[in-house]
């Protein structure tokens, strides 16, 4: 049997639960400037940043959930997080960021269904990463420089063999706690963006870690004549990281763009 004391702080706390509403908050930010997305002891993170922010303005702590991770240095033209709060104020998008660094921008807040979920919701997630082969002083290190000529036509057919692969387990970095290494790739592809520009883009419905930047430093060994398309798809079925490409720099990686069914984005 509960107490009246009891009784009287379940029935204060399941109210506040129903007040409680959910919020989404569509984020873009520089990576180069934090530690990744999620928390970490003694690092200054996407996630850490935005959660002290928004719980300085609503005067209570407010957790975030993202829609994934990125790592170190990884950037995030669109990204977005979830919050629950029994209340919201004027302006918030302004206000928060008028108070977050200028690495992290909002962009918009609204309502959602309570059960809904910025990371399990999440339909597909698309990535781009920049590289280009033509020296360029204005791109900096948001686009990975090649300083040889590639066979951009061979690696989109090595792109179109990642539309039929199920175990990535070639493109994962080692000892992750992932139950499984399997994923979906619905497209990916090399854009050619002239003057010597390139973006691969490629959408699944889950990413292991590190797994694009490692897809693509494998594409280059295919660009480059160094793996045939025979050879890149041994890789793939070895299931041994230590066979494939070396990891590209994280920081001309871009997550583009998170699908939801009930989103109109």
């Amino acid at each position: 049997m509960f107490s009246f004391e009891q009784l009287k702080s379940i029935s204060i706390f399941t109210l506040s639960m129903e007040l409680m509403s959910r919020y989404f908050i569509k984020l873009a930010y520089n990576g180069a400037h934090f530690h990744g997305w999620q928390i970490q002891d003694n690092a200054i993170t996407v996630q850490g940043e935005l959660n002290k922010a928004l719980s300085l303005l609503l005067g209570k702590e407010i957790k975030t959930t993202g829609c994934g991770r990125t790592d170190t240095g990884v950037n995030a033209s669109e990204f977005y997080a979830h919050f629950d709060s029994d209340k919201l104020i004027d302006n918030l998008v302004y206000k928060l960021n008028s108070l977050l660094p200028n690495a992290i921008v909002i962009e918009s807040i609204q309502k959602v269904e309570p059960h809904s979920h910025a990371r399990f919701d999440a339909k597909a997630r698309t990535y781009h990463y920049f590289f280009h082969n033509k020296a360029n002083p204005f791109l900096g290190k948001f686009s990975y420089y090649v300083p040889r000529k590639l066979d951009i036509p061979l690696m989109n057919e090595a792109c179109n063999l990642l539309l039929s692969t199920t175990d990535f387990t070639s493109f994962s970095k080692v000892h992750t706690e992932t139950f499984t290494n399997n994923c979906k790739v619905s497209r990916a592809e090399i854009i050619d963006l002239g003057n010597g520009r390139f973006r691969f883009e490629i959408t699944a419905d889950r990413f292991l870690r590190n797994m694009v930047r490692a897809i693509v430093g494998t594409l280059l060994q295919v660009g480059r004549g160094r793996v045939d398309l025979k050879q890149f798809q041994e890789i793939i079925h070895s299931h041994d990281r230590g066979k494939a490409g070396k990891s590209v720099d994280g920081e001309a990686l871009f997550l583009a763009k998170i699908e939801y069914e009930y989103l109109d984005n």
